[in-house]
């Protein structure tokens, strides 16, 4: 897992494993926002994998899966109120981490 910050509340990350879940609280992160929608790409971890990795140590998390299409004014809403509401710092994720990262200049959060 490589995360790279964009704000001091906000890190994006490619798709991360189970097994990321764990790294990502060891460096501090206090909550995860999934941005891939489920079955994206042959292989990859399905949110209830990660969810269930995330519950297990305690570790708040949220699905918002972006569409490769675009982002609407809903999920932008919804990325808006999972950062108000979510413990800092996130570790948002996505297939490479670029939709997370236009969400959060979309919704302008520091």
């Amino acid at each position: 897992m490589q995360p790279y910050p964009v704000s001091p509340t906000l890190s994006v990350s490619p798709q991360i494993s189970p097994d990321d879940v764990i790294q990502a609280q060891n460096l501090g992160f206090q909550s995860i926002i999934c941005n891939r929608p489920d079955g994206e790409e042959l292989g990859q971890p399905t949110f209830q994998e990660i969810e269930a990795a995330a519950n297990k140590i305690g570790l708040p998390i949220r699905y918002i899966p972006i569409s490769p299409v675009g982002i609407s004014e809903v999920d932008a809403t919804a990325f808006r109120t999972a950062m108000d509401d979510l413990p800092t710092p996130i570790l948002a994720y996505c297939r490479s981490g670029t939709r997370s990262a236009t969400l959060w200049r979309l919704v302008g959060k520091s």
